[in-house]
């Protein structure tokens, strides 16, 4: 990595650094995701600061943001736009629906009825979205950043694993440790730090990062590794479902993206071992036998890496 990137890379972390506490690692995943060109998922309690996190990159990244706060009676309409007839022109015309902004909040997406759900299937997967025949282009850079409580089963429509195979990482924030809520406590009890928060970089600089990902060089060898876990996966007794195509050309993404953190500009296979669980764990599948045995898609995750062995280059 140049020195131009480590420099606005820090400077990303340091502005987030003023509002969240801790959550350096789920930070620096959904700094992969973005410089990736991916797509999150946050899944986790309500009140561990998912929302406050993703305001925070919105306003530290200046890009356009929009929530969508997820329920059954959100339409797809809503989420896509619609034609709506002018009278005095005598012609339909486009109402950009609430997609049309570079980061969107997908808040509570479970809550929402499948077919609103699917509404985002195109514009995660080709930055377009498609109304009345035609299509319309979404900004860049582009984001998905959805939330969903894995507890509360009441009201909720499970995502489907079309839905889930969009999303490039899975992120978990997990509970602050004790010094973490104390500083928490300081910073929010009289404001936010939230409101007083600057943009500290563009989204031609963000666009410009993007593309110095792209360049992070992958050898066949490490791709090869990738084919194998996938390959390993598929065939794994305790799996219904294994890693897809998709799913292992997003691990290579994020384990380029990894490395880009790291100031390489290559791949290691430990990039790969460090973004595996993330990548994974939504796309897996146990068969229900397995589950009887309370067989868990970590444990899974844990066997596939330590039964593939690394190619030689």
């Amino acid at each position: 990595m140049n020195q131009q990137a480590i420099g606005l890379v820090d400077k990303i972390r340091h502005n987030i650094g003023h509002v969240m506490v801790g959550k350096r690692q789920a930070l620096d995943l959904i700094l992969i995701a973005i410089f990736s060109r991916g797509h999150v998922l946050l899944e986790d309690i309500p009140g561990i600061g998912k929302t406050t996190l993703v305001s925070a990159i919105a306003r530290s990244l200046g890009l356009s943001f929009q929530r969508i706060q997820f329920t059954p009676d959100v339409m797809p309409s809503d989420i896509t736009g619609f034609d709506m007839y002018n009278q005095k022109s005598g012609e339909f015309e486009y109402r950009p629906g609430l997609i049309m902004n570079q980061l969107v909040l997908a808040d509570e997406i479970n809550r929402a009825s499948p077919k609103t759900q699917s509404s985002l299937l195109e514009a995660m997967q080709e930055n377009q979205v498609s109304v009345d025949g035609r299509t319309y282009d979404l900004p860049e850079p582009f984001m998905v950043l959805a939330t969903q409580n894995p507890i509360e089963q009441h009201g909720t429509y499970p995502l489907p694993e079309a839905q889930l195979d969009r999303f490039m990482l899975r992120i978990s924030l997990g509970y602050p440790t004790l010094e973490e809520e104390m500083e928490i406590y300081s910073r929010f009890t009289a404001d936010s730090p939230l409101d007083r928060l600057e943009t500290v970089v563009s989204s031609e600089e963000i666009i410009w990062l993007q593309k110095q990902v792209q360049l992070v060089f992958c050898s066949e060898a490490v791709k090869r590794y990738v084919a194998l876990l996938a390959q390993s996966s598929r065939n794994h007794h305790d799996l219904q479902l294994g890693l897809s195509p998709r799913g292992s050309l997003m691990l290579i993404l994020a384990a380029r993206g990894h490395a880009f953190l790291q100031g390489r500009d290559y791949v290691l296979p430990e990039d790969v071992q460090s973004m595996f669980g993330s990548v994974l764990a939504h796309r897996l599948i146990l068969r229900p036998e397995s589950r009887l045995r309370q067989r868990t898609v970590e444990q899974i995750m844990t066997e596939l890496v330590r039964s593939v062995n690394i190619p030689q280059s």
